[in-house]
């Protein structure tokens, strides 16, 4: 099932938009793989915050940035 930004999965919801849009391309194409639905939303997660640091933006709710 791919996840929306308006229904996403509650472990994303604490990731700042643009971390939170990428971790579900991220989600989305790993299921699409097969990979286990828990799985990609833990590896989609850590990517998302990655990917959103080392372009300087805010990855959580409470981050600052």
């Amino acid at each position: 099932m791919p996840w929306r930004d308006d229904a996403d999965p509650p472990a994303m919801r604490r990731l700042r938009a643009p971390a939170r849009v990428k971790a579900l391309e991220i989600a989305t194409a790993l299921l699409a793989k097969g990979i286990d639905k828990g799985q990609a939303i833990r590896i989609a997660i850590a990517k998302a915050k990655q990917w959103a640091e080392q372009r300087g933006l805010p990855v959580r709710q409470d981050d600052p940035r």
